[in-house]
């Protein structure tokens, strides 16, 4: 990676190898005022369609000047092991990840239901599992390494792992959205993942390191003790605060795949649907990398999960659901696709209240 016109990312400290985002248009706020005109002016009540209105308009923003279009989603499911699970940090051990990647494999994990559901694709991408994976039809191999390390007691990867987990996510959006994708979806699957996602939150929104540690996919009293502990010795071997150095000292490579997939589709101009907790987390490390990402980012649910409201505060953003979910694996995006698909067709397949009063219809 190289330096271009002699500017350096003002993100990276002098001893990290330089790593760029992709080009990003920010949207046109001068858009805003054209596109709530066209929806006030639709066969109903100004405001009737509440939220579903404001994401019309976000929608119209992102593919302006074209139509917003929702047909082909696609969910992108990264996978990828933490060191940390050595301290305890979570009640199941990292083998779990290669089971649920296989459940995955064969259409029977709770995101393949809701998938299917809604006539959604697929995708899971091996960016740091633990394990040498069989080849699979449905399986994509950007293993960058195997696992993060123990960012209780080193960085959890290395400044080039961090680039290169970063850029297969950007790249393989892309390539999604070349396919023919109009929406990208978010998903994770990674035991130990909440507690990266916490020390990336705490640095990164800012927050106090208590207010982002929950329970995750479910921990007693003694377990969560053991988490605190890992998680605290983690934050103290390390001061980071700058975006890239945060996501190298703590991780992981799935947190970094979805920040790149963000980043990636925003490049595009497609929207982006971010899930709960660790996706958020993802897609605050890339609007700090990258702060024009924020408005293609469109936050599906608000997850049970301690740590979620605060990253959606630091975000300053309003999610769509609040369903009481914490499974993480995309379940939450997959359920907001629909909403996403309804407001790309407000704008474009509802009359106009003129129209049907002159009898046009």
């Amino acid at each position: 990676m190289r330096e271009t016109d002699g500017q350096r990312n003002p993100h990276l400290t002098s001893h990290r190898p330089l790593w760029q985002p992709p080009a990003i248009t920010p949207l046109d706020p001068a858009t805003e005022a054209s596109l709530r005109a066209v929806i006030d002016g639709k066969a109903k009540p100004p405001g009737s369609l509440g939220r579903i209105e404001e994401l019309a308009i976000q929608l119209g923003m992102i593919r302006h000047p074209g139509e917003p279009r929702g047909e082909k989603a696609v969910l992108l499911v990264f996978a990828g092991d933490h060191g940390l699970v050595a301290e305890g940090v979570s009640q199941y051990p990292s083998a779990v990840t290669v089971a649920m990647v296989m459940t995955y494999l064969a259409g029977r994990a709770s995101a393949n239901a809701f998938a299917k559901a809604n006539g959604i694709d697929v995708r899971v991408i091996d960016i740091g599992v633990a394990a040498e994976l069989p080849v699979h039809p449905g399986l994509r191999d950007a293993k960058v390494r195997m696992g993060t390390a123990n960012a209780a007691r080193e960085p959890a990867m290395t400044a080039t792992q961090t680039a290169e987990a970063l850029n297969h996510g950007i790249r393989i959006a892309i390539g999604e959205i070349k396919a023919g994708a109009d929406i990208i979806a978010l998903g994770e699957m990674g035991i130990g993942n909440t507690a990266s996602s916490a020390l990336l939150a705490h640095r990164l929104a800012p927050a106090s390191l208590d207010e982002c540690i929950g329970v995750g996919a479910g921990q007693d009293d003694i377990g969560m003790s053991r988490k605190r502990a890992a998680i605290a010795m983690a934050a103290a071997r390390s001061d980071a605060s700058a975006p890239l150095d945060v996501l190298a000292e703590f991780g992981g490579l799935e947190i970094a795949g979805m920040a790149g997939a963000v980043l990636g589709a925003a490049s595009q101009r497609r929207p982006v649907i971010v899930d709960g907790f660790i996706s958020s987390v993802a897609a605050l490390l890339a609007i700090r990398l990258c702060p024009e990402a924020r408005g293609y980012c469109v936050f599906a649910h608000r997850s049970a999960e301690r740590g979620h409201d605060i990253v959606l505060k630091a975000l300053d953003a309003s999610p769509l659901l609040d369903l009481g979910l914490r499974l993480g694996e995309g379940t939450g995006a997959l359920l907001a696709v629909p909403l996403v698909r309804a407001a790309a067709r407000l704008l474009t397949d509802v009359a106009s209240l003129d129209d049907v009063l002159a009898g046009k219809i």
